[in-house]
């Protein structure tokens, strides 16, 4: 295998950096198929070492390149958007297909690579029209480099399939979700609350990035360090004010597989995380049923990690696929719908099991089905002054206030920042929660919860999303000690545009047992350590009976 870096002119005038890894059996006469991938956030090109290696050894050319703004590639970041990022990687499409012009040994774009000749071509793009430099190509990457995958198969339908991980369906509600009032997949008709901690660590890890690369591209630090000026104001703004005006939310949601999913009509595989507070599984389901409904062959994998945590052993392996359940799903998609093997692709839906034991590969705890659909639900009533029932509600109610300029009001996880745990709990009086009595049986949910409300307060119906009330729902599981742990760290905001009239909640998604012994618990609170909540401190009384659902879908 032979490896070489080498820099491509891309449109907008960017120098891109990336490492081309060939396998000594592709050649002229014996062409094969190619990856093209790139990094996650404030990564680089070098982030894709492994599973370069893995690929070239398993007969694939690789290229690995640094995305816009990181790794010593030049331009702004502009969030994966398909007019920049999309284009660019089609260039890098064009050149793996032959063509010229592209690669040059060196940053300036003086001295010309040779042409690349070792990848396999197509005869018809997906279009089914002949294209023009088409080669066998598929992509992989994660975060970041999964939303490219999105992007780049919007604008060029020579790529064969996508295979993106742990990615944004809308990065409007990515940034500042809004669980109630949903349009479509995860977009809302009124943008949500800003998460604090996620912005933030966004924001440092894009200025980090330009700062590393100054010396090379002086203009990355003229104005909003290494973001274009779109991006950098949607950020900006929406930690200062608590909501993103519309053009900042139209911005965002530009840069999103949402915008452009019915551009996409090749095979993709979803894999999302169970433990990602960041892009949850909400995102993952939505991009699924999008493509899904146009007739793609899609697949998803709900996998054990995510931006929140670490993956569970033998679930990713980059180095020896057959050791990791999702790095062989991955490679056997791309070994079917790239390179033309007749091997399996696998289940349509899969879903990881974290209370099923198993050694080696982490098959065993992977439930699986033809198509993601939960098959039961049980609903839960609000009842009395701080139950859950089953059954017929018993009338009470309960009360809380939402903190002034959306402070937090809780202490839980924050998200993003790398930050040891610390032990959940709510000031008195911005909370109200709602609790089972313990289960005699295992209760599996499957899905994304939703929880049906109406409340009583003295705010205003108001068109000003900064002014609209904020109240934060999470799922709660309760040991038979009374320890209670919100349900993989998830919460749902729901900004209530009119506070007269009743609204559901779609909380994000999650598969997790509850034991024998535990309860369920529901907590509604007016802030959160995570997010920038209501800017005005008002009363809400939130009464119990049988239109105040919680209901939990089932495996």
């Amino acid at each position: 295998m032979s490896k070489s870096t080498l820099h491509f002119a891309v449109p907008g005038g960017c120098d891109i950096v990336g490492d081309l890894y060939v396998p000594s059996t592709a050649t002229a006469s014996t062409p094969a198929p190619a990856i093209l991938a790139t990094n996650g956030f404030s990564g680089s090109k070098d982030d894709l070492a492994d599973d370069a290696n893995t690929y070239a050894r398993h007969g694939y050319v690789f290229l690995a390149y640094s995305g816009l703004g990181f790794g010593g590639s030049g331009c702004r970041i502009t969030f994966d958007d398909p007019t920049i990022d999309g284009k660019a990687a089609r260039s890098l499409v064009s050149y793996l297909g032959g063509a010229p012009g592209i690669a040059f040994t060196d940053s300036a774009h003086r001295t010309a690579a040779p042409t690349l000749t070792s990848v396999r071509h197509d005869r018809t793009d997906h279009t089914g029209k002949p294209s023009q430099f088409d080669p066998r190509v598929g992509m992989l990457g994660g975060s970041y480099g999964g939303q490219i995958q999105f992007a780049a198969a919007a604008v060029d339908p020579r790529i064969d399939a996508i295979t993106p991980m742990i990615t944004w369906n809308d990065l409007s509600y990515s940034l500042a979700p809004n669980d109630t009032g949903t349009r479509i997949g995860v977009t809302p008709a009124v943008t949500g609350a800003v998460k604090l901690n996620w912005a933030t660590t966004f924001a440092i890890g894009g200025v980090v990035a330009g700062l590393t690369h100054a010396e090379v591209d002086p203009a990355r630090l003229l104005g909003c360090p290494n973001f274009s000026s779109t991006a950098c104001s949607a950020l900006v703004s929406a930690l200062g004010r608590g909501a993103m005006t519309s053009d900042q939310v139209a911005t965002l949601h530009n840069a999103s597989a949402a915008a452009h999913l019915d551009q996409i009509r090749i095979p993709t595989l979803i894999v999302q995380g169970e433990r990602d507070t960041l892009f949850n599984l909400n995102e993952g389901i939505a991009n699924y049923q999008g493509l899904r409904a146009r007739g793609v062959p899609t697949s998803m994998i709900w996998y054990s990690g995510g931006h929140s945590g670490d993956p569970a052993a033998g679930d990713v392996d980059s180095t020896d696929p057959a050791k990791g359940y999702v790095t062989g799903r991955v490679m056997n998609w791309l070994d079917h719908y790239v390179r033309g093997d007749a091997v399996s692709t696998g289940p349509g839906f899969a879903y990881f099991r974290d209370w099923v034991a198993y050694d080696g590969n982490a098959a065993p705890a992977y439930a699986t089905s033809s198509a993601y659909e939960p098959s039961g639900s049980v609903t839960y009533r609000l009842s009395g002054s701080a139950g859950l029932t089953t059954g017929a509600p018993a009338p009470g109610s309960q009360r809380l206030r939402t903190a002034p300029l959306g402070l937090p009001t809780s202490t839980d996880k924050p998200d993003g920042l790398g930050l040891v745990n610390v032990p959940e709990a709510d000031v008195a009086g911005t909370v109200t929660t709602w609790t089972g009595t313990p289960l005699s049986a295992p209760l599996d949910v499957v899905g994304s919860p939703t929880l049906t409300l109406r409340i009583s307060t003295t705010a205003p119906r108001t068109a000003d999303a900064a002014a609209m009330t904020v109240l934060f729902a999470r799922v709660v599981d309760v040991d038979p000690s009374g320890v209670a742990t919100t349900v993989e760290d998830l919460v749902a905001p729901a900004r209530i545009a009119d506070p007269s009239k009743p609204f559901t909640v779609t909380m994000p998604a999650f598969a997790h047992r509850f034991a024998p012994g535990h309860r369920v618990r529901l907590v509604i609170s007016g802030g959160s350590t995570n997010y920038r909540g209501a800017m005005s401190s008002v009363p809400v009384t939130i009464a119990a009976g049988g239109g105040q659902t919680l209901t939990l879908p089932t495996a």
